[in-house]
């Protein structure tokens, strides 16, 4: 896993995918565990520059996570690893909404 920060230019430097995921009712502690897990493996790969789940503290089921990826390529090589694919198949029956939309810098 990196350590230390990322420069302020390399923040708007790639390929942002912003996530909300509702979880259903009694799953919320689930997906908070899941997202949490899924932290270090992620970034631990060479596409990824940050990877950072948040839950609201005045709806916890509600969860948001902030991905920054190299560029497009870093998302898709993400989306098809083991712990990705692991975490995914626990999540998807635990939850009522999962959004993804891709952003780049303007």
């Amino acid at each position: 896993m990196r350590t230390g920060s990322i420069p302020w230019n390399e923040l708007n430097d790639g390929f942002v995918v912003a996530i909300h995921i509702e979880a259903k009712p009694d799953e919320a502690e689930a997906v908070a565990g899941l997202l949490a897990e899924l932290v270090a493996p992620t970034m631990a790969e060479p596409g990824v520059k940050l990877f950072l789940p948040y839950r609201s503290p005045t709806s916890p089921a509600s969860f948001f996570i902030f991905e920054l990826y190299v560029d497009a390529a870093g998302w898709d090589a993400h989306q098809q690893t083991k712990h990705f694919h692991d975490c995914i198949k626990e999540l998807l029956p635990r939850v009522t909404k999962r959004e993804r939309v891709p952003f780049v810098p303007m």
